[in-house]
């Protein structure tokens, strides 16, 4: 059993997606971020960053304690290997979904969400924020585009973890103020991704979990007001 701490947010449904596909055995914990519920301390003894998603195992590879794991990436990475699902086994192909894997964690992901904060949550429209953002959400799309172009179906030929952590952060486009119309190859992916069986049941579980946005007036104080004090 996997005890996975989730919210109903793209570094969430990447999990889910997984588990889903995976077949896990796994028990939600919802952490209501809007509500400031990952501030709470039992659960910062997992995740010590204060967000999610996180996972407890407790039948880990190999035995021993339960591990718990926080990160979204890392929880992807781990999950793959410890299933030996979703991520190449040989040498190369492994590096390639690490790679784009990476690329999603350390690109799409955060150029994305400075999108989503300056187009829909900034208290006030700036421009030169906003053009820098959608602008480099464009040229990411571009990115998955391009290689997507060569005739794969997924980012790494067969369907990954790599596909997994992109999925969720695409879905929002039209927020992020992005034409599908530009990206054909992103969008035929878009579309097979979204077609999964496994894709519609995380997001179904998403639905049957939260249905309001997680970012309003009240909230806002909660998720952008934080600094040092917060982990001291």
């Amino acid at each position: 059993m996997i005890d996975f701490y989730y919210w109903t947010t793209p570094n969430g449904h990447k999990v889910t997606m997984f588990l889903e596909e995976s077949g896990l055995d796994y028990n939600i914990k919802p952490i209501n971020i809007s509500k400031g519920e990952q501030f709470a301390p039992d659960f910062l003894k997992i995740a010590p960053n204060n967000r999610i998603p996180a996972i407890v195992d407790y039948s880990p590879s190999g035995g021993g304690e339960p591990i718990s794991i926080f990160e979204s990436g890392a929880i992807l990475l781990y999950l793959a290997d410890k299933t030996k699902q979703f991520i190449p086994q040989d040498l190369r192909g492994r590096n390639e979904c690490l790679q784009w894997l990476f690329w999603q964690m350390g690109g799409l992901g955060p150029m994305a969400g400075q999108n989503h904060h300056f187009v829909q949550y900034a208290p006030e429209q700036l421009p030169y924020a906003i053009d820098r953002y959608v602008k480099e959400t464009s040229r990411l799309y571009g990115v998955l585009n391009k290689l997507l172009s060569d005739g794969r179906e997924y980012i790494c030929g067969d369907y990954s973890i790599a596909d997994m952590a992109c999925y969720p952060w695409v879905v929002p486009h039209e927020r992020q103020r992005q034409d599908m119309n530009q990206f054909p190859y992103l969008s035929s992916w878009f579309e097979r991704i979204g077609n999964r069986p496994a894709t519609q049941k995380a997001y179904d579980i998403a639905k049957s979990i939260n249905t309001a946005p997680t970012v309003d007036q009240n909230a806002k104080s909660i998720l952008f007001g934080q600094d040092a004090k917060t982990v001291v």
